[in-house]
Order: C-alpha cells, then structure tokens, then sequence
C-alpha cells in the first residue's frame, strides 16, 4: 500500500507530518468554532459531522485500499485500533490538558451506540468468521439511521443562548475565511497523516512485524493523529464539545461507515482470532469507561467532568493494551 523509501525520507515524512498536523490542527478548530456558531449548531455536532468524520478520512482510505488488496487484518486493525486509541490515548491526553465536559446525551445514548455497534461486530465476525458484503451493507445501513437520529436528538437538547449583560464579545470570523481555514486545515491534517503514516509504516517494515499488528498500533495511531491533534488544539482553547463530538463521530465511523465500506467492497474472510477475543472487547470496555467517568451520580440529569484521574486512567488502558497486542503478535 505504501512503497519502499529511503530511511531519509521516512525521518523528513515522520518530522513534516508532525509539524503540518500541529499547524493545520489549529486551523481547523478556528474554522469549525466560527461555523457553529454562525450557523447556530451545537458545538458537538459540528465536532461529531466535520471534525469527527473529517479527520477520519485517512482511516478510511487506508481501510478501503488495504481491505481491496486482500490485507483484511490490516483494514480492521486500523478501525479498530484507531477506536481505541480515540478514546484511551487522545481522551486521555485531552482530560489531562483540560477537564471535559461529559453531557448525559453521551452518557446514556452514544456510549449504549458505541457498545451496541461493537456487539453487532463480534456477532457478524462471528456468524460468518468475517464481514461479507450483506454485513457491510448491514453496517451502512446502521450508520446511515444512527447518525442523523443522533445530530437530530443532541440539537433537540440543545438549551436556549443565556442572555447577557456583559461586554460585547469579539466579532466573529468571515464566514469565506471560517470555511478556508476549515478546508486548508482538514486537506493538510489528512495530508499530512498520509506522510507521517507512510514513513511510520516504512521504518516498521525492517522489523518484520505482522499486518495485523502494524494496523493496530502505527497505523491506527498514524491515521488518528488528526483527531489527536485536533482534540489537542480544542481542549487547549477550552472547546470540550469539539472535543467529546470529534471522538464520538469518529469512533461511529469508523465502526461503521470505514469497516462497512470496506467490507461492501472486498467481503473480509478468515480476520484474526484476536480482533474478537481482544480488540472489540477492548473497544467495548473503553466506550463503557466514558459513561463510567462522565456519569453524575448525584445529578443524572446534568453533566459531569472528566478530569486528570479519568485521563490518567485512559492513558494506562491504552498502554496496557498496546503492551498486550505487542506481546501476543510478536509471540
């Protein structure tokens, strides 16, 4: 999928990627923040549709062409692996920057989604021991009435603008320049995530590692780098919608929309035990940890912070985990 370059130029891909994925990053918050609230949408769905779907892109793309070229362990370990590094690497690196904000529509309706999609993956996987094309169908067909049911229900609880006395803000952004930066931002942040992966994947070739393992750890974590990034720049700016949403959308594409794509295209047979016995409940206990952290016992009802403890507690799942995938493949 990638070709053989010189050890040179996979350093130069490794270190540019890294420095466009931080500026682009920054564009791309500015831009999206400025869209909502000029168009009046909740700053979760603009991070759910644009940004979470947006900076998807190279999941899928590299999911579609590997799944093509008969490299189905490295298609699912992409999507897979990229969901549970969204939520245990990039939540927990966020949490620590800032606290977030967890509202009870994540809580009681996207974790149950997220669960419930991870569930009906293990039974697909194992009705038929891998995804054909009916079960790709099957996952497009959930994704195409989860999501709008979702933006619909988020946007109905959305409560009305405060009114305020206080100074008047900043004027906002130019609509022209909120979507220039929004396009510029999101063709170099999956620009950019292409270069860095590419060069990631080259250096890792000389180990001889397993597919499976290379889409789990490298080029999961390479194609989720915009989400990363992105999440950065948002809980830096205090954006914790941008954030939840940007996970969220993401996590929900690709379970469904980068693996059913790639699966209505070339039927996945014969997948690694270890996507069922390990990724997916992996996947399924770090979606359950957000409703864990961000449920408010006291008022469930009202939203509840997810602070350094609960990004602590990702960052040590997420290290657990890539411990144990590294051991079992390379055993």
């Amino acid at each position: 999928m990638y070709p053989d370059i010189p050890i040179w130029l996979s350093i130069v891909f490794v270190l540019g990627g890294l420095g466009a994925l931080a500026w682009s990053a920054d564009a791309f918050v500015d831009g999206a923040s400025a869209l909502a609230k000029a168009f009046g949408v909740s700053p979760f769905i603009i991070g759910m549709v644009i940004i979470g779907f947006g900076t998807s892109a190279p999941e899928l793309c590299v999911s579609v062409l590997s799944g093509s070229t008969g490299h189905s362990d490295l298609s699912l370990g992409n999507a897979y692996g990229s969901c549970v590094f969204n939520i245990a690497a990039i939540l927990g690196v966020a949490a620590l920057i800032r606290p977030l904000v967890v509202k009870p529509s994540i809580v009681f309706i996207a974790v149950p989604a997220l669960v419930g999609i991870a569930v009906l993956s293990c039974l697909l996987v194992a009705a038929g021991g891998g995804f054909s094309r009916i079960d790709g169908g099957i996952l497009l067909g959930v994704f195409a009435v989860l999501l709008p049911l979702y933006c619909w229900f988020d946007q109905s609880q959305k409560p009305p603008e405060p009114v305020s006395n206080e100074t008047k803000p900043d004027p906002p952004m130019r609509l022209w320049k909120a979507w220039l930066l929004l396009a510029v931002g999101l063709a170099l942040l999956v620009g950019s995530s292409h270069v860095l992966v590419w060069g990631c994947v080259d250096l890792a070739r000389a180990m001889g590692v397993s597919e499976l393992l290379i889409g789990l750890t490298i080029v999961s974590a390479g194609t989720s780098l915009p989400e990363l990034a992105s999440a950065v720049a948002s809980a830096r700016k205090g954006e914790h919608e941008f954030v939840l949403g940007n996970i969220v959308g993401s996590n929900f594409f690709n379970t469904l929309a980068v693996v059913g794509l790639a699966g209505a295209i070339s039927p996945f047979k014969n997948v690694s035990p270890y996507i069922m016995t390990r990724d997916l409940p992996v996947m399924i206990i770090a979606s359950l940890s957000i409703a864990v952290f961000g449920f408010n016992a006291a008022a469930p009802r009202q939203p509840k912070t997810a602070g350094r403890v609960a990004g602590a507690a990702w960052l040590l799942l997420f290290a657990v985990y890539t411990a144990l995938t590294i051991c079992q493949e390379m055993n």
